[in-house]
């Protein structure tokens, strides 16, 4: 694939593999190692670091990153780098491939979304080498990783008490090549999602680097089926970018299932207080006007009948049976008419995402 600006791909000069210096130091050609970029000291003077693994092919290629848990209570991601990480070499790959598993490494000890000073990282973009903690983070994130890339696969999911859909969140439409690789991934439905002011997405595209966002499963949960589509879906972005070649005999990999495109969504909110109960999961279709759940009162019989304004695809729900009236229950996803509707790539689901409705 081509890349944008005509940037030389790093590592490479007068035709010579060279290393890939990081953090001070030289991974060379065919080479994995594991770098620590220092990042703080803890109040007891324990020094954090930004664990990176570095897969520096033994052939040119582009440089892609692959970054999970800026928000520290999901963990999908972590566990899909980790099984990323067992199935390559370095020697396989054309390019260079950083890992990062937890980049806020404070919110992860605490199991928490949030940095110690309750910033959120994923708005604190493109930061700054003398301010807050999250600035200083970020800061160093993009400096180190994502200008050295071309392309970035971020690692998100849900939050507490919510579940996602697997899906691919980017800004596709007018952006071929983010849609290209975005259908690439292979996720069943693919959103266009707005770039939020201080987010790691706009950051970077402000430098030229494309990012998709990965979106699946639960806060402070592992989700096996979300897993193995995050790790199925990088090793086909790889394979699409040439990154990965086709062993010798191998069949080609067969074209995945294009993703329901989609550019509008928003949540069904609870008409009442009390318990919710629905049989719908996420990835099922709704109708319009279609009974998809009920909210009951415990002290009373009654139970109020939670209707669907328009027909969709059920992108997220909550997993927490006792809300408040007003809380999101469903997330539905749909589409509407754009320039975009006569493509011949199924349907397209734009109106603005409530901020609370968007955690990328």
């Amino acid at each position: 694939m081509q890349f944008p600006g005509g940037r030389q791909l790093e590592g490479d000069a007068q035709g010579v593999r060279q290393p890939f210096i990081i953090g001070g130091l030289a991974v060379k050609p065919g080479e994995r190692r594991l770098v620590d970029l220092p990042i703080s000291k803890l109040s007891n003077h324990a020094p954090v670091t930004l664990p990176v693994h570095v897969l520096h092919g033994a052939q040119p290629g582009p440089t892609m990153f692959v970054s999970a848990a800026i928000h520290g209570d999901e963990l999908n991601g972590v566990e899909i780098i980790r099984r990323l990480l067992r199935t390559l070499a370095p020697q396989s790959i054309n390019g260079t491939l950083l890992c990062v598993p937890v980049v806020n490494v404070f919110g992860f000890i605490n199991r928490s979304r949030y940095l110690p000073d309750r910033r959120d990282l994923n708005r604190s973009f493109p930061g700054s080498a003398n301010g807050s903690l999250a600035a200083r983070l970020a800061h160093l994130f993009l400096t180190e990783i994502v200008k050295r890339s071309q392309v970035g696969i971020d690692l998100h999911t849900a939050a507490i008490h919510r579940i996602n859909l697997p899906q691919i969140r980017c800004v596709f439409r007018k952006r071929p090549r983010v849609r290209e690789l975005g259908r690439a991934f292979g996720a069943e439905v693919m959103l266009e999602s707005p770039e939020r002011p201080g987010s790691l997405r706009e950051a970077a595209r402000a430098v030229g680097v494309d990012v998709l966002s990965y979106e699946a499963g639960e806060g402070l949960r592992f989700d096996e089926f979300a897993i193995r589509a995050g790790v199925d879906g990088i090793t086909a972005v790889m394979l699409k970018m040439e990154m990965l070649d086709t062993p010798d005999g191998a069949e080609p990999p067969a074209e995945r299932r294009a993703p329901i495109l989609i550019n509008a969504s928003s949540w069904l909110r609870s008409p009442e207080g009390g318990v919710f109960r629905t049989t719908k999961r996420i990835g099922d279709g709704v109708s319009v006007g279609e009974v998809v759940g009920y909210v009951a009162n415990p002290y009373e019989d009654a139970a109020v009948e939670v209707r669907t304004p328009r027909r969709g695809i059920i992108i997220g729900r909550t997993t927490l049976p006792i809300v408040n009236m007003g809380d999101a229950l469903l997330n539905i996803g749909w589409s509407e008419d754009t320039e975009d509707r006569a493509s011949p790539e199924r349907e397209y689901i734009d109106d603005p995402i409530e901020d609370d409705d968007v955690v990328d």
